[in-house]
């Protein structure tokens, strides 16, 4: 898998694609919600820019959760050292076979996977990975280091699509109890990937 990764990962030299951000809080002192899209280009082996489209509800949402996702997410890719310190690798986690289970058509492996450090960017739980492509088509897990003070407990189930040879990101739905009582529901829809891959790339079956 982790070979696999890595030649996608050089393989695969830019897409533009499109986000939908939705934020619903339940809770004290009242309910909040929001949304943003965004325009994202990526170009390897790792800068992505970030063009805010449109935007709209709860401010406190938009300025302290939103923006800071997008910055987050710059600072984890912008070189190769932070890449490789966040990497689904034997080098961040300790990996366990569950068993398999069936995928769209395909076999999947399902796997325990344990961080080997405690950082809010690595995370424990159950991830699929395809067992032709050695890819991981969807992970549902909890941060290896709660983020935030103010959050008891954080659950997250993403979901990969694939898009030519590659697997990228297509659903994340992110599930917040709040430590003064309350939940936030974080959804990010990916959308519309355009592509830019080396000549060589594969599309195995």
């Amino acid at each position: 898998m982790t070979s696999r990764n890595a030649d996608r990962a050089r393989n695969l030299l830019s897409f533009q694609a499109t986000r939908d951000y939705q934020l619903h809080y339940t809770g004290f002192p009242s309910p909040l919600t929001a949304e943003m899209q965004v325009k994202v280009s990526y170009t390897a082996p790792g800068t992505k820019e970030f063009t805010i489209e449109s935007e709209s509800g709860s401010k406190l949402i938009i300025n302290r959760v939103f923006h800071r996702l997008l910055e987050s997410e710059k600072e984890s890719g912008s070189d190769e050292a932070n890449r490789a310190a966040v990497a689904l690798t034997t080098a961040n986690y300790s990996f366990s076979l569950l068993g398999c289970a069936p995928g769209d058509g395909r076999p999947l492996y399902v796997m325990r996977v344990e961080p080997l450090r405690d950082t809010k960017y690595l995370y424990r739980g159950t991830v699929w990975i395809d067992a032709t492509d050695f890819a991981v088509t969807r992970i549902e897990a909890q941060p290896a280091k709660n983020p935030s003070f103010w959050t008891k407990r954080t659950v997250i189930d993403h979901e990969y699509q694939k898009v030519g040879g590659f697997y990228l990101p297509a659903l994340n739905r992110t599930v917040t109890d709040v430590r003064l009582g309350g939940n936030a529901v974080l959804t990010i829809r990916y959308q519309d990937y355009k592509l830019s891959a080396a000549e060589n790339v594969a599309d195995p079956r």
